[in-house]
């Protein structure tokens, strides 16, 4: 098991609630492990464990729930 770091930069966030949209949403997904959505730079970090998901697929939940991902970077 190897924690990573996705940092997903957005098109940008618009209110409070679309924090919590993505925190949740990313919350349930198997291998994450935390998720911290930055409002005013519109990007999401999320710690996960890469043999359950990868940097992808995150940013493809977080493009389904209405937020489109500008860039992904791994750490």
């Amino acid at each position: 098991m190897m924690t990573k770091r996705a940092i997903l930069q957005l098109d940008g966030l618009t209110c409070p609630s679309c924090m919590t949209k993505i925190e949740k949403g990313l919350t349930g997904q198997p291998g994450v492990e935390a998720v911290k959505v930055l409002f005013n730079a519109s990007k999401v970090k999320a710690d996960f464990d890469d043999s359950q998901t990868d940097a992808e697929t995150l940013a493809t939940v977080v493009d389904k729930l209405g937020f489109p991902v500008k860039t992904i970077k791994t750490k």
